[in-house]
């Protein structure tokens, strides 16, 4: 039998009723025990229901039998959790599961004192009364129950923790209110359906969306995403989670990670519960939900939605299920990417699921709602080398049981760090609020997020090993000319004081140095030891797997490299270079570059270029006019940043502009042929030593180039002066590639000076 004990509660005077959430015979029981011991002598013991069976449908009218205005006082079992093994873990009753005989047995046997009585906050029925009355539902005795239920879960997890904050009857609660009645209404007239139609269609959409989280399945799904994720160990910034966890006592939260990995919610998730923050609702797509773990990520707060939707009806009712969410205050997650990144770069943000937050933010009860700009960042990652293979034209494996299957076996080795960081929440009321064009503010929001995503991101010791090796391409590098590489870009990322992975100093050589083992283990790089020193080299076929990690880092480059090119002068252009003419050179890289890179406006843009210019020379403003000055100031430099940041963009790029002048005068553009083609042509000429870099045979980068075609109106072969423009747009590209390869060259020639001997033995920081 249970052994029971519950916080000492006191209770108003006057007749009481207790409801009893009891799942078996054995609860029952001991619930009424735990009445009868809390009884005071000589008094009446107070009477009780059972919710379930027939009094869920008439239970108002059944406390209201024994008086007219009772005090309603929930009553639940609950088991505390004292084994740790997976069997317990996996199959304990949790939530509205219901115990078993021989669960029970086995609990009352081996753990006597395993049980306790939660006793919910009371209400009196007129109290409820009013307030289903004012909410305007269809059934008092459901609301009853529904309100006891909730009333318990809260006791409950003061036992077992706030990440069990599991939301329940959450389509109840919703289709019975007066406004979402009232809402459908007007939906059906707005579409012009019949309003039973529509009424069916968004109680199918709610049933196919709605997270039906039970505890079970958050123990299970936690368990699950402790083994898939086990090659790794969690780096978390615990600091700034804490100022998370302080802002989420008043407000619901919504974290928008990045998306590097099929890992990044199992990674994430623990190291949110273990700070005591509630569980997540993951907006994830459907894509996902095949079986098992379809239904146990849904059983565990993943709230499936379509990839790509555009009724009027789905979008009502997401809105609707996201207002729900904020008014009950519980907190949201998804990847503000949409999927993804294949290039280690963040991807533009998809503005929809923000612009429905701030709808369902309007019609919600929530004062306010922030936003956790999280960045996710993995030393080494298993599927890099299938979407690097997708890159260079494979065909995409199809989310399945084998392709998890396979996922789950290659987690078996150890495969480094994860590192997650997290950026300044944001107030999304307070945006909105500067802002009466609602489009405009989602932007804001979204760019906002993308560029504290980027900040927040660290750089990882990988991310400049394969830096130095992209740089160099297809040469070997000995231990010390490796260092003369690396040690001007760490001194750097020290001086503008970059945020790095697990705090590490990056100037360490021995850090350097298991980077570089980790790297070979990998895979990626490779060692040659029968010479007469050891040289290190990018294998075959993996510049794409190394260029995603160095990517990571990426954009805290990208201004340094600009700041390289505009100095330089335009070929055939003789005259001076001034502050002006660099600025409109700068703003011309700025929009070559809009597809790949997240720029603030001109003036933050403006300010940025000049501190890193400042870096290389502090009086260039006064020397600029100097004709040879650009030349011999970088040359001096120890660090060039422009060929291993831009020119494999530029070369990737170049193949685009070349094959849109290709293109017949006439006929409807071909996208994927056009790819392939691009493919095809890129291949070639780096078999031709036509261009520098492999990681240019990229689709995704392709992409990029016809976004940017695109935006300039030059892949319609229709269009006015198209082949001129067309023409203008190479010569463009071709001349800012000629710059990068001069920087290139300067980099070529300080690293022949490097004497081939031993690393150093010391930090040169």
């Amino acid at each position: 039998m249970y052994h029971l004990d519950a916080d000492e509660q006191s209770l108003s005077d006057g007749p009481h009723v207790y409801l009893l959430d009891a799942k078996s015979t054995l609860e029952v029981q001991a619930l009424n025990q735990w009445i009868d011991a809390t009884t005071p002598d000589g008094e009446p013991r107070p009477p009780s229901v059972v919710l379930s069976g027939e009094a869920r449908t008439s239970l108002a009218e059944s406390v209201r039998g024994y008086a007219d205005d009772p005090l309603l006082i929930p009553l639940r079992v609950t088991l505390s959790d004292r084994k740790n093994g997976i069997l317990h873990r996996i199959f304990a009753p949790r939530g509205r599961s219901k115990p078993t005989q021989v669960w029970q047995r086995w609990v009352a046997n081996d753990d006597p004192d395993h049980s306790a009585v939660l006793v919910g906050e009371p209400a009196t029925l007129r109290d409820l009364q009013d307030r289903f009355e004012r909410g305007g539902g269809t059934s008092l005795s459901s609301f009853i129950l529904r309100q006891a239920s909730l009333a318990l879960d809260k006791a409950e997890r003061g036992v077992i923790g706030s990440e069990y904050k599991i939301p329940r009857f959450v389509v109840e609660d919703m289709t019975e209110q007066k406004k979402f009645h009232d809402g459908i209404t007007a939906l059906a007239d707005e579409v012009g359906q019949d309003r039973d139609a529509v009424d069916k269609r968004v109680n199918d959409i709610l049933g196919e969306m709605v997270a039906t989280e039970t505890r079970r399945a958050v123990e299970m799904w936690g368990t699950l995403g402790a083994y898939f994720s086990r090659a790794y160990k969690v780096d978390v910034d615990r600091d700034q989670l804490q100022k998370v966890r302080e802002l989420n006592k008043n407000y619901p939260l919504v974290f928008l990670p990045n998306h590097r990995s099929y890992l990044d919610p199992l990674v994430l998730r623990p190291a949110l519960l273990a700070e005591g923050l509630p569980l997540n609702h993951v907006m994830g797509g459907i894509n996902v939900g095949f079986w098992p773990l379809g239904p146990i990520a849904k059983r565990s707060g993943v709230v499936l939605i379509q990839r790509k939707f555009s009724d009027a009806i789905y979008k009502w009712t997401l809105r609707q299920y996201m207002s729900f969410l904020l008014s009950k205050r519980f907190n949201l997650e998804w990847y503000i990417e949409g999927g993804r990144s294949r290039t280690g770069k963040l991807r533009p943000p998809r503005f929809g699921l923000l612009t429905y937050l701030v709808d369902a933010l309007e019609s919600s009860d929530a004062e306010d709602v922030y936003l956790v700009p999280t960045s996710i960042t993995y030393d080494r990652l298993h599927e890099v080398g299938a979407m690097a293979e997708e890159s260079h034209g494979a065909k995409k494996q199809a989310e399945g049981i084998r392709m998890a299957i396979g996922y789950i076996r290659a987690q078996g080795t150890l495969r480094g760090n994860v590192y997650l960081n997290f950026g300044e929440p944001m107030s999304v009321a307070s945006i909105v609020a500067e802002n009466t064009d609602k489009r405009v503010a989602v932007q804001k929001i979204a760019l906002g997020v993308s560029h504290a995503i980027n900040d927040a991101t660290p750089v990882t010791p990988a991310a400049l090993v394969t830096m130095a090796l992209l740089g160099i391409e297809d040469r070997a590098l000995n231990v010390n000319e490796m260092w003369a590489i690396i040690a001007p870009l760490a001194r750097y990322i020290k001086r503008r004081n970059l945020p790095t992975a697990g705090g590490v100093d990056i100037a360490d050589v021995d850090v350097v140095r298991s980077a570089v083992v980790a790297q070979v283990n990998a895979n990626v790089v490779k060692r040659f030891d029968d010479g007469p020193e050891p040289l290190f080299y990018l294998a075959q076929d993996k510049h794409l797997v190394a260029a995603f990690f160095r990517n990571n880092a990426i954009h805290f480059f990208v201004m340094r490299a600009i700041g390289e090119l505009v100095v330089l002068p335009t070929s055939g252009d003789s005259a001076p270079l001034t502050q002006e003419s660099l600025w409109q050179s700068a703003l011309q890289l700025r929009d070559l570059l809009k597809f790949e890179f997240f720029f603030g406006d001109k003036k933050d843009f403006g300010q940025r270029l000049e501190s890193e210019v400042d870096l290389i020379d502090p009086d260039w403003r006064t020397k600029i006019s100097d004709p040879d000055y650009a030349a011999h100031q970088l040359q001096s430099q120890d660090l060039h940043l422009a060929h291993r940041v831009l020119q494999p963009i530029f070369e990737a790029y170049q193949v685009v502009a070349d094959q849109l002048m290709l293109l017949p005068q006439s006929g409807e553009f071909d996208k994927p042929k056009f790819i392939a083609e691009c493919l095809g042509a890129a291949q070639a000429r780096r078999l031709r030593q036509q261009l520098d870099h492999s990681e240019s045979i990229s689709g995704e980068l392709f992409d990029t180039a016809l976004q940017l075609a695109e935006n300039r109106d030059l892949v319609d072969s229709g269009s006015d002066g198209v082949a001129r423009r067309r023409r203008d747009f190479a010569l463009e590209i071709d001349e800012w590639a000629r710059k990068v390869r001069t920087i290139r060259d300067m980099a070529h020639q300080m690293l022949r000076a490097v004497e081939p001997i031993s690393a150093p033995e010391e930090n040169n920081s």
